[in-house]
């Protein structure tokens, strides 16, 4: 196969500003263009120096790929999460907008190996250890491949993507790459966290992935859907669980040690097990303080906090209530209890029934669960339920008591940064979380 070309969603605003250094074309009329420039959406069209353009996308090229660099003005980052903020940030390669959803999407168009140092240096951070950099540089190239071409299946099946089981009683959901239909990424945590060239990388990061360039994990012949997290909080938990109801061999239940951890069960769907598990600090190359280790995965935002292995949350009746009657768009009324239902190999809740005076619902899969107990999203859907000050049945407070940050399937990005600083190499790191894989050269 060829490197692939990449499309990236960016950014989605009514009114996009953006300053183009270096000469770009501009595809619809092949005029010069260069400097500041905005573009407007009104009424289906998007208006740009002067003209109203009914066409599908607009695109901007530059006349020399690599001195060319365009910069998108306040860009929101880390959407709905705790850190969300405004930034600037510059890209390589080609600009389009299109409308989408009574709005302007700006969408990076650039080559595959180009985009992996961007994501590398804004997923980790551009100091990290040389194996952990290769190891994450496979990654992240075999889970764009996948998303590619099952993007493309989607399309040529032309069947409806299914994410949604509701009933009077439950409501299940998860979120996967049905989101997005006219790019192949976005560029926020949903997909991989891709900010540009904003973010210096250093040469080591483009020595890591030259290094493995072309290389993916696959498993029967197929390029891996390789996903990761940062914190799998000592166990690594399955797709289907997360996902898609679909079992893939190497994405299966990982114990983020060398050995399972004397004086444990290590059945985590079992309530009492899990809660066990939770409740303490088993030895797990994800256990760590190491501030060094750290801030190779950590960017300064998600150094912002540091409990990520076990974590607590607090909130009154009050604070809850409203919380999940927003969240859900139904009125529980009090909440008297959370319980859970059912939990994955990990701990991670997989259903949680919801009981209010009004009324329950059973709510799944972990990221729906995380959604609606926080303003943004809870660490992880692995955690149990402390109720505090009850009187007549009604709590006054509940404390969530949880482990690990991120959904916790495949690859643990701090479990491999440990492992990395340990002096295991790119291959063993990947083979420890992708049980059963092999690696491959495809280009």
């Amino acid at each position: 196969m060829n490197e692939p070309q990449l499309r990236i969603g960016i950014m989605y605003e009514p009114k996009i500003s953006f300053h183009l250094n270096g000469i770009y074309i501009f595809q619809q009329n092949g005029k010069e263009y260069t400097g500041k420039q905005e573009v407007v959406y009104t009424d289906g069209k998007i208006g740009f120096d002067g003209l109203r353009l009914s066409s599908e996308e607009l695109v901007f090229s530059p006349k020399y790929y690599e001195k060319g660099s365009f910069d998108l003005l306040d860009v929101t980052i880390g959407i709905k999460f705790h850190w969300e903020r405004k930034e600037d940030q510059r890209f390589k390669g080609a600009l389009h907008f299109i409308c989408e959803n009574e709005k302007l999407t700006a969408i990076n168009v650039l080559s595959l190996e180009d985009y992996l140092i961007s994501v590398i240096s804004s997923e980790m951070s551009a100091t990290s250890s040389m194996e952990l950099l290769k190891a994450h540089a496979i990654i992240s190239r075999s889970w764009l491949i996948a998303q590619v071409l099952k993007g493309a299946e989607l399309q040529k099946s032309k069947t409806k993507y299914q994410s949604i089981v509701e009933t009077d009683q439950e409501y299940i959901r998860w979120y996967d790459r049905e989101d997005h239909v006219n790019f192949d990424v976005c560029a926020d945590d949903h997909c991989q966290r891709y900010q540009g060239i904003t973010k210096q990388s250093t040469q080591l990061v483009v020595d890591a992935i030259d290094a493995t360039r072309g290389m993916v994990l696959t498993s029967e012949g197929k390029v891996c859907d390789a996903r990761f997290s940062k914190c799998c909080g000592g166990v690594a938990e399955t797709f289907e669980n997360v996902w898609e109801p679909e079992n893939h061999k190497y994405l299966q239940a990982v114990i983020d040690n060398p050995k399972a951890p004397a004086g444990y069960d290590m059945n985590l769907k079992k309530e009492e097990v899990a809660e066990k598990w939770i409740r303490t600090s088993p030895e797990a190359f994800c256990n760590t303080t190491d501030k060094e280790i750290l801030s190779q995965v950590l960017n300064d935002y998600d150094q912002e906090t540091m409990d990520f292995y076990r974590w607590e949350v607090a909130y009154t009746q009050g604070e809850i209530s409203e919380l999940i009657k927003r969240k859900t768009g139904k009125d529980f009324g009090q909440i008297l209890d959370l319980i859970p239902v059912e939990r994955g190999e990990s701990g991670r809740l997989i259903k949680l029934k919801i009981v209010g005076k009004k009324r329950s619902l059973v709510i799944g899969k972990e990221l729906e669960i995380r959604k609606v107990l926080s303003e943004s999203h809870l660490y992880s859907s692995e955690f149990v339920v402390d109720k505090v000050g009850e009187e007549n049945g009604i709590p006054a407070k509940f404390i969530l008591v949880g482990a690990g940050w991120g959904h916790g399937v495949g690859l643990c990005q701090i479990g491999a940064a440990v492992m990395g600083a340990k002096g295991y190499k790119f291959d063993e790191i990947l083979l420890h979380y992708f049980r059963g894989a092999e690696l491959e050269k495809r280009y």
